[in-house]
């Protein structure tokens, strides 16, 4: 019998406070809703297994704080990520405009081998929109990364947002040759460093202009 190929994926939530990234993750981990804000200080994460098309997939789910104060701290969480989700709130302009400084940030880190998705959250909120649709769609198609609208609230899109980030990371990690970046634990943990990293897989550095 031929040996099932394991996938180990890091991918990192990134978007300012108070977009629902926290609220993003646990309806996709533990399909859970919290009506109360959580604020994430500076990051935990969770892991999920999963089998697609016959590959099981080891995903690590890293929620960092997006409180301006802990933004240095950025590099240290998302060093070596396999694929980021920059999350917006469709009422709060300026949190999408962030979106583009993460985008360069993680291109410039990272490379061009990081897979990135961006979600448009709180689609309850519609009548309350700032953020035109079009908008986003062109920011996603210049930066080369999926578009989703969400609401961790009546959880939509979330499994699809996620889902198309794990298809992608599978094709690009079979474009590469270098193993991906490997979990070990198992549950919710809040860290105040990563551990000593593996060398990444992404090595091109690229440079992003809006």
């Amino acid at each position: 019998m031929a040996k099932t190929e394991t996938h180990n994926f890091k991918v990192v939530l990134l978007g300012e406070g108070c977009v629902g990234k926290t609220s993003l993750l646990l309806r996709y981990i533990e399909n859970k809703f919290n009506d109360k804000h959580l604020t994430t200080l500076q990051a935990t994460f969770l892991n999920k297994k999963l089998n697609i098309d016959g590959k099981r997939i080891n995903l690590s789910i890293w929620d960092t704080a997006g409180q301006e104060r802990f933004h240095a701290l950025g590099p240290i969480y998302y060093r070596n990520a396999n694929g980021a989700i920059l999350v917006y709130d469709i009422t709060d302009k300026d949190s999408f405009e962030k979106v583009k400084t993460w985008v360069k940030e993680l291109k410039t880190m990272l490379g061009s081998d990081i897979v990135i998705a961006i979600a448009g959250n709180k689609i309850d909120l519609e009548e309350e929109r700032r953020v035109p649709i079009l908008e986003a769609e062109r920011l996603a198609r210049i930066v080369g990364a999926n578009h989703q609208n969400t609401s961790a609230k009546n959880n939509e899109g979330v499994e699809d947002l996620f889902l198309d980030l794990i298809k992608d990371m599978l094709v690009k990690c079979e474009q590469n040759t270098v193993p991906e970046v490997a979990s070990t634990t198992p549950r919710v943990i809040v860290v105040d460093d990563e551990p000593e990293p593996k060398k990444s897989c992404c090595t091109g550095r690229a440079r992003i202009f809006f």
